[in-house]
């Protein structure tokens, strides 16, 4: 399923609703705003939480966790790399996601237990304020998407960063 990701350009905090193909509102992300570390609330089209995210602070690589039923889902992680941004998506058991590509351009795969499960690109849609997210039928569409929001985070954090100290 193909979803569009878009970040709300006036908001307190930050947020994002995602769309299906047809334009149709699937789930809500409210940032909340003045908080210690990024917490956004993963929400269905009606408000209600299905998931929480929560920036783990005092960690030596950006780590953020999938809260889901006030249980740890999931923990996204940005690897350590010389040369290439890399992200995992940590859940329980052996079959992690590796998130790999260009995540500036937010052309970037998620690849689990040697499969591609999803897609992320700019070229589902033009606008260059959202991008698509296509999730292969058998993936979990709300920890993927889950993630493409950390990942949105982690990027703007180190260019709040970079931009501070230029």
């Amino acid at each position: 399923m193909i979803f569009r990701i878009k970040e709300k350009f006036w908001s307190w905090g930050n947020d994002f609703s995602i769309d299906d193909a047809d334009g149709n509102l699937c789930y809500y992300v409210d940032g909340k705003a003045f908080s210690w570390g990024d917490k956004l609330s993963f929400q269905d089209r009606d408000r209600n939480e299905i998931a929480f995210i929560s920036q783990k602070l005092f960690s030596w690589k950006p780590r953020y966790q999938i809260i889901i039923d006030d249980a740890v889902f999931a923990e996204v992680i940005k690897e350590w790399t010389w040369l290439r941004k890399k992200f995992t998506l940590d859940v329980p058991g052996p079959n992690d996601y590796t998130i790999d590509g260009s995540f500036w351009e937010h052309e970037f795969t998620f690849q689990r237990a040697g499969r591609t499960v999803a897609t992320v690109s700019k070229k589902y849609w033009s606008w260059t304020d959202c991008y698509g997210v296509n999730v292969i039928d058998d993936g979990d569409a709300v920890a993927v998407l889950c993630a493409c929001i950390v990942i949105d985070q982690v990027l703007h954090d180190e260019s709040s960063r970079s931009s501070a100290n230029d």
